[in-house]
């Protein structure tokens, strides 16, 4: 017999997968992320803040000493071919197993900014020679180094190449100098590349997957790794004899097998209140969002345009919005609610802003906003 569980508790499970309902304490920050297989990183502030959300006592100094000193951490384009920070260990067996369909989809756009495949080898050559002897390259010096060699270097080209590359396993971003971001060697930096056998990585991807987001279905690991359907499909035959179909509000979905002994917990604990960033992987990671947001309220949260808002998570479900302003010495938290939050929430909500101060050593306060 299928099992089935509500809408409230299926929220609270993958809560639980996702390190929000009891974050872990002593994590470092690889540990953080190899729990949840990474989390997006166009916006580095806000990667560092989902960090935040799922670890007790870290620091936003200490996820960066991770990524630029420590290198247990690396920020890469990954899945879906958007920045991610990602553990090191997980770098270097995802790229070369991601990478090649990720190139492909972007040969297009790839080829219409002057490239084809003979000048990207010779200018990323060249690129690498350069590394060799200096390093670390910044944006602007690569720029620089293509066009003095006469190769495509205008508006997004190089920004292409370097992605390219970064999917080969061949450069990747490493420490900051000042206020700019450098390129460095892949193998370097970060170690050897470490492929794994097609099926081997498909199996280990999707475990890794539904540890983090379960319950879920196939279709949900697809629109979140940007695997395709039938991959995603194959990789649940694959794993076939470690999962277990429930229905979570209404829908049919799997489980680690696992997972089940933790769910008592999940479902039992206190009421649970997050604030998460922008471009929360809790708010990417499966296909349809209606379950965590209100539809009414949807376009408060993802207007369009790749855009998700800061959201006030209270038991999973997105009941509001916020953002900061600085304020002097001060960093404000302005909470826009969606309707009026409950007195008995107010306390996990001043423990949540005064932890966010914490992470960024920044004195902060808070003010709510009137429900519109």
């Amino acid at each position: 017999m299928i099992q089935a569980y509500s809408a409230h508790q299926t929220r609270r499970a993958r809560m639980q997968a996702q390190g929000l309902l009891s974050p872990g304490s002593g994590l470092s920050t690889a540990q953080v992320l190899s729990r949840i297989c990474g989390v997006q990183a166009q916006d580095l502030s806000a990667a560092r803040l989902s960090i935040r959300a799922r670890s007790t006592g870290l620091t936003a100094l200490q996820v960066e000493k991770a990524r630029q000193e420590e290198r247990t951490i690396a920020w890469i384009w990954f899945i879906r071919g958007t920045l991610h920070l990602v553990t090191t260990e997980d770098a270097r067996w995802l790229i070369p197993f991601l990478g090649p369909a990720l190139i492909a989809g972007d040969r297009r756009r790839f080829e219409q900014l002057g490239w084809n495949d003979q000048l990207a080898e010779s200018a990323t050559h060249i690129i690498v020679e350069a590394m060799h002897k200096h390093n670390t390259l910044t944006r602007p010096e690569i720029i620089q180094l293509l066009e003095k060699n006469g190769f495509p270097s205008q508006g997004q080209a190089p920004v292409h190449l370097l992605y390219r590359a970064a999917l080969q396993a061949t450069l990747c971003y490493g420490p900051d100098r000042g206020k700019d971001n450098t390129y460095v060697l892949f193998e370097k930096w970060l170690g050897e590349s470490q492929p794994l056998a097609r099926e081997v990585a498909l199996a280990k991807f999707a475990r890794r997957y539904l540890g983090a987001y379960g319950p879920a279905g196939p279709e949900d690991f697809a629109g979140w790794s940007g695997l395709k359907r039938s991959e995603a499909r194959q990789a649940w035959q694959l794993i076939a004899d470690e999962i277990v179909q429930i229905e979570a509000a209404g829908t049919p979905a799997w489980l680690l097998k696992t997972s089940l002994s933790k769910l008592d917990e999940a479902f039992d604990s206190a009421v649970q209140v997050r604030l998460l960033p922008r471009f929360d992987t809790y708010l990417l990671g499966y296909t349809d969002r209606n379950l965590v947001v209100d539809p009414s309220y949807a376009r408060r949260i993802h207007p369009g345009g790749g855009i998700i808002h800061p959201v006030l998570l209270v038991d999973g479900q997105a009941t509001g919005t916020w953002k900061t302003k600085q304020r002097r010495a001060n960093l404000e938290i302005q909470i826009e609610p969606f309707q009026p939050i409950a007195d008995v929430l107010l306390p996990q909500i001043e423990i949540e802003v005064a932890d966010l101060g914490r992470f960024l050593n920044k004195k902060t306060t808070f003010s709510i906003t009137r429900p519109t």
